[in-house]
């Protein structure tokens, strides 16, 4: 009988412990992916806002893993990391970032166990200053040890 109650006592110290712990720990990595994707967006923000420098974007590719991969079957399919961090640079060099992304409204973050999808559109304005709004978009982020693995866009 001793045992058994050795049993229900060890339940009830232990079990609730384990999942308040496990609750912090989820809080703390959704909390983590919602900031990595925050930094991302950010720091796109300033590239393609025409304020963004060489170093921007490095500290850009510094959120990705090493085999990062971004897929957008829509403007071409599959890119590696180097070739994402090269079109960026070309770009930059170019003046292709001429400021008319003024902002990414992300109006939707659905964050699961090391995943998150976002619903997010640009803010731009055009050449007479006008600001509009693009259509909503969906892009699904895949992250691994706190850095992001792939980016799938599906707009």
């Amino acid at each position: 009988m001793k045992t058994k109650h050795v049993l229900i006592i060890w339940g009830i110290l232990f079990f609730p412990s384990t999942f308040i712990f496990s609750q912090e720990n989820e809080m703390n990595a959704s909390d983590s992916i919602k900031s990595t994707i925050e930094n991302y967006y950010t720091l796109n923000i300033k590239i393609m806002g025409g304020s963004g420098t060489a170093s921007d974007i490095d500290e850009l590719f510094r959120l990705f893993t090493d085999d990062f991969v971004y897929v957008h079957e829509k403007y071409g399919g599959e890119y590696s990391r180097e070739t994402l961090y090269n079109g960026y640079q070309n770009n930059l060099k170019r003046g292709g970032y001429d400021g008319s992304v003024i902002y990414i409204e992300v109006e939707k973050m659905i964050i699961g166990l090391n995943v998150a999808a976002v619903e997010k559109r640009f803010i731009s304005k055009d050449k007479e200053g006008n600001v509009e709004k693009g259509a909503p978009e969906m892009t699904f982020f895949e992250l691994r040890k706190g850095k992001i693995a792939k980016i799938t866009e599906y707009w």
